[in-house]
């Protein structure tokens, strides 16, 4: 039987495969849309994050970000390390790196800092030796809860197996506006969080606003929002010294139009926006 029109999932290329169109880069240091030494590139239908042009990291963290914001919805990612770190780079940032989303924009950062406040799989690659999960979940700016309890930590390790080397790895994060959000490697969920918000401060006690290198109006803003909902933002991909590949970034939105008269009825969005329906 023919999948109805309904039923059809439509995926948008966040990455067309060509270029960066589309995506805002910010490296902490210099101004929007600065791509410090190529760090961000296309090359053979892939998106690289790369430092063969640098000669040490030199705290320059960064991030690329899509241009629409998205509050329920699944992005799907399939990455690989490779190579060898940065000169620089911090010890715990081999093989390290992330997706980030219910992010802020790209232009509200403040000019130094590291990272933006959202809730960051964090993607890391086996060392060879021992286990190294991998789609955990880091916080800047951020805290969630887990079987109704508020976690303190930074880092929550998920369930995933360890992948070493430079194999490809598919995952993605089915992101539920503030109610619930799913990490997976493949189609196994490895970990599963509710009820984020805004909080906790920028990363603990000791690594707060100032040492994210926020502005102070920034800082105020940040923490002025302590404990609210985080329902929406942005999805940027991170450059932390190690150098990793993309070859499809993807987005299914799970928000729209609810109403099966209207043409662009999708029997799977699970939030309702019927100011998106379009009729005969």
């Amino acid at each position: 039987m023919a999948q109805s029109k309904a039923d059809k999932e439509e995926w948008i290329q966040l990455f067309n495969g060509k270029d960066l169109r589309d995506w805002d880069i910010k490296i902490a240091g210099l101004p929007l849309n600065d791509n410090y030494k190529n760090t961000f590139r296309v090359e053979n239908g892939v998106l690289r994050i790369a430092y063969d042009q640098y000669k040490t990291f030199d705290g320059k963290y960064g991030h690329m970000y899509y241009k629409t914001p998205f509050s329920y919805y699944i992005v799907r990612f399939t990455y690989r390390f490779v190579g060898n770190q940065t000169p620089g780079g911090d010890a715990w940032n081999v093989r390290n790196s992330g997706v980030m989303v219910h992010s802020q924009s790209a232009k509200s950062l403040s000019l130094g800092q590291t990272f933006p406040v959202s809730l960051e799989l964090q993607l890391l690659g086996g060392l060879g030796k021992g286990e190294r999960h991998t789609a955990n979940l880091c916080t800047p700016g951020t805290q969630v809860y887990m079987h109704g309890k508020l976690q303190a930590e930074h880092c929550i390790d998920s369930d995933s197996k360890t992948y070493d080397g430079d194999q490809w790895v598919t995952s993605s994060a089915i992101v539920l506006g503030d109610s619930m959000v799913h990490h997976l490697i493949g189609k196994d969920t490895v970990l599963t969080y509710e009820k984020t918000q805004v909080g906790g401060g920028f990363v603990s006690a000791d690594h707060d606003w100032n040492a994210g290198h926020f502005s102070s109006e920034a800082a105020n803003y940040w923490a002025s929002r302590a404990n609210t909902p985080l329902s929406e933002g942005y999805i940027a991909l991170q450059a932390e010294s190690h150098p990793i590949d993309f070859r499809v970034v993807e987005v299914l939105n799970l928000k729209g139009c609810m109403d099966p008269k209207a043409l662009n009825y999708k029997s799977y969005f699970i939030k309702s926006d019927n100011t998106q329906c379009t009729y005969k």
